[in-house]
């Protein structure tokens, strides 16, 4: 069997594999969209508070949520700064996943995962996770 068949033989039994799985993923990219959006704001007062108090390079980066790099099955995005880097992951199981904040390089830890449906939980979890990793990011 040639390469050209042998990936179009991949691509059929993989595609097959993961068809069942396009409506949870889809719900997943749903909720990044919602969490991303939460952050993005969180994130947008961060920076008015900062500049306000006369340090306007305090500036943090917020990726688009994408499909996550590690899971086949999720969607991420990533708040950083510089080597500070923290990770927002929403799985297709129904579960958010909390990254770091950690350094480039550096292993991935800590991690902290929450049901998809535990709202205040998740909500409080992203307000600790944030505050963490601005902590760590803005460390003269």
């Amino acid at each position: 069997m040639g390469l050209d068949e042998r990936m179009n033989e991949a691509g059929r039994r993989l595609g097959e594999r993961e068809a069942p799985h396009a409506d949870p993923l889809e719900k997943a990219a749903a909720h990044a969209r919602a969490l991303h959006e939460k952050v993005r704001k969180a994130l947008v007062q961060f920076h008015a508070a900062a500049s306000r108090s006369g340090s306007a390079h305090l500036t943090i980066a917020l990726t688009e949520p994408q499909l996550d790099a590690k899971h086949v099955r999720a969607f991420q995005f990533d708040v950083s700064r510089g080597r500070t880097r923290a990770i927002v992951t929403v799985k297709s199981r129904g579960d958010v996943t909390l990254v770091g904040p950690f350094h480039t390089g550096k292993p991935e830890k800590p991690c902290r995962s929450l049901a998809l449906d535990s709202n205040a939980e998740i909500d409080e979890a992203l307000g600790d996770f944030l505050e963490k990793f601005l902590e760590q990011a803005t460390h003269p």
